[in-house]
């Protein structure tokens, strides 16, 4: 059993698509950041980052519970334990590390700042300027490399999935995914897909 603490981020809905897609059972445990419960001492054990989301697998490596954090990793282990979503053969399995890495590195980040300063009530012009040109900049990269195929790595894979929760919030991002057709297109096709449907839900409030 997954024991999956979490809340309504989109590195949280990473996980839980990611649970729903390799029907590996799990039981949600939210961490509401509103009331700080990241910060509790018992979910410091678990993630000393304080960050969500993090897991326990009650029957991880050797049959013994294992306990991980960080989104990136977490869908790595999920894929290397269902044995799906990451291929085997080398050459395809970095091109989607490659990926999940963009994402962790690049998306996750610069989205989350442009939606920050889009949001915060005293405006800061140039982090605005910045950070939406920078979003604007990765959603290019993404709609060029998904021109040549049908999602980012190949074939669906962790990086789709590591992907579509951030582009989920391109309204907050500023950014029309009409603009990016090829984007737009990929974003749909997932959005028709039951597990992600089904992860997005989680948790449920």
């Amino acid at each position: 059993m997954i024991q999956l603490y979490t809340w309504s981020t989109p590195n949280g809905k990473k996980v839980s698509i990611m649970l729903e897609e390799v029907a590996l059972p799990y039981e949600v445990y939210p961490v509401e950041l509103g009331k700080g419960d990241q910060f509790k001492p018992g979910f410091r054990a678990i993630n000393p980052n304080n960050k969500i989301p993090a897991i326990i697998d009650t029957d991880g490596p050797g049959g013994n519970p294992f306990t991980l954090f960080e989104s990136g990793a977490i869908l790595m282990y999920l894929a290397e334990k269902s044995g799906k979503l990451w291929p085997q053969e080398m050459r395809s399995r970095y091109q989607v590390v490659q990926w999940l890495m963009f994402q962790m590195g690049g998306v996750g980040p610069m989205f989350g700042q442009a939606n920050y300063f889009f949001k915060l009530e005293e405006k800061i012009p140039y982090a605005i300027e910045r950070f939406h040109k920078e979003a604007l900049r990765l959603y290019g990269v993404l709609d060029q490399e998904l021109g040549e195929r049908e999602y980012i790595a190949g074939d669906y894979s962790i990086a789709d999935i590591a992907l579509y929760p951030w582009v989920g919030r391109h309204p907050g991002h500023r950014v029309k995914l009409e603009d990016f057709a090829n984007v737009k297109r990929w974003f749909e096709r997932l959005s028709t897909r039951p597990a992600v449907q089904r992860g997005m839900e989680i948790p449920k409030r």
